[in-house]
């Protein structure tokens, strides 16, 4: 136990609740697009593409669009989900520790992520959906992507919540650190056992 107070606790989604495999999400868009691998990797990350979706320049719209002309081939928002649903995973532990958390303290996510996930959340990761509902947040919606201290700090102002108890947990050391120097706690995710040891150390369980 310590005298830290936490009264909300900023999940990173992906890589904490859920598994996501890149490589899984490549092959299926590139199947759906006669696309080979590589061509839809620098589509999606070598050429800053998807970066710009998540910091929210792009709307979904012209991401779509941009994303289609680098392929040769029009992407429909129904095969980006598709491919996106396919590469993630529920952590059924660290989902099952965010359920007991409940009652206690509040609870939402900041994901780097454009519109695109957080508005189809219920058809791309279902039990995540379940657990947090609305208290799911894009980067894209602070025009900044961790670990950028406004997405933190414009995070917890939407929710209502002070930087100082407010516990981040991510899986990258980089965003976890910017949470820190945003004025946040901030926890590095290795897996369920050692966050649980984390949560009943702060008093949380």
């Amino acid at each position: 136990m310590t005298s830290v107070t936490v009264s909300l606790v900023l999940f990173d989604m992906e890589g904490v609740l859920t598994h996501y495999d890149r490589d899984v999400r490549v092959a299926h868009l590139a199947a759906s697009t006669n696309c080979s691998p590589e061509s839809v990797r620098h589509a999606i990350w070598g050429s800053g593409l998807e970066a710009r979706a998540d910091a929210g320049i792009i709307d979904e719209n012209e991401y779509l669009a941009t994303l289609g002309a680098m392929l040769n081939h029009p992407v429909s928002k129904d095969e980006w989900l598709a491919a996106r649903r396919a590469s993630i995973t529920p952590n059924e532990q660290t989902l099952a520790l965010a359920g007991q958390l409940r009652s206690s303290c509040r609870m939402a996510i900041l994901t780097n992520n454009c519109h695109l996930v957080t508005d189809h959340l219920d058809y791309l990761n279902p039990a995540v959906d379940r657990m947090f509902g609305n208290a799911v947040y894009s980067s894209a919606s602070f025009g900044a992507t961790k670990p950028a201290a406004q997405a933190y700090l414009r995070c917890v102002e939407e929710i209502g919540a002070r930087p100082g108890e407010t516990l981040f947990i991510d899986d990258t050391g980089a965003n976890v650190q910017g949470a820190i120097d945003a004025g946040l706690i901030g926890y590095k995710f290795e897996n369920a056992a050692t966050l649980k040891r984390e949560f009943e150390r702060l008093g949380l369980l």
